[in-house]
């Protein structure tokens, strides 16, 4: 009985932890997390809008939260990622941060090992460390 209690606390507890990126680090790990398991989703988090200048996507202008998952979404279904690394982490000034991503990667059906830099752009509003962009680099 007090099992199942516990479970029930921490399954409550989790998401809350999970969503709060008190630090650049802790944004940065989320965002690992979530490249790593293609969740779109959870990468975007709570931002109301996303620049994304990766292959598909219009670098030129915002996106509403929904379109950016949905581009992000195609962008991860053709890879299957092989490495994940968090390169760089640094605030550039107050409340703007970025986060530098290696990864490797292949196209589903082939054995070419791809790699890609990744850098994602953050701000902190109302004390949490929100993505606001993401830029692809070969």
């Amino acid at each position: 009985m007090h099992t199942r209690l516990w479970f029930s606390l921490a399954l409550l507890i989790l998401p809350i932890q999970a969503g709060a990126q008190a630090t650049l680090s802790d944004a940065a790990a989320l965002a690992k997390a979530a490249w790593s398991a293609h969740d779109a989703q959870g990468l975007v988090g709570q931002s109301s809008t996303l620049i994304l200048q990766i292959p598909g996507a219009d670098p030129s202008s915002a996106l509403g939260r929904p379109q950016a998952i949905e581009l992000l979404r195609r962008y991860f279904r053709p890879a299957e990622e092989r490495g994940l690394d968090v390169t760089t982490i640094r605030e550039v000034e107050p409340g703007k941060g970025f986060v530098e991503l290696t990864r490797r990667y292949v196209v589903a059906g082939t054995t070419e090992l791809r790699r890609e830099t990744l850098f994602l752009g953050y701000r902190l509003l109302e004390r949490k460390w929100r993505l606001v962009e993401v830029r692809s680099a070969p």
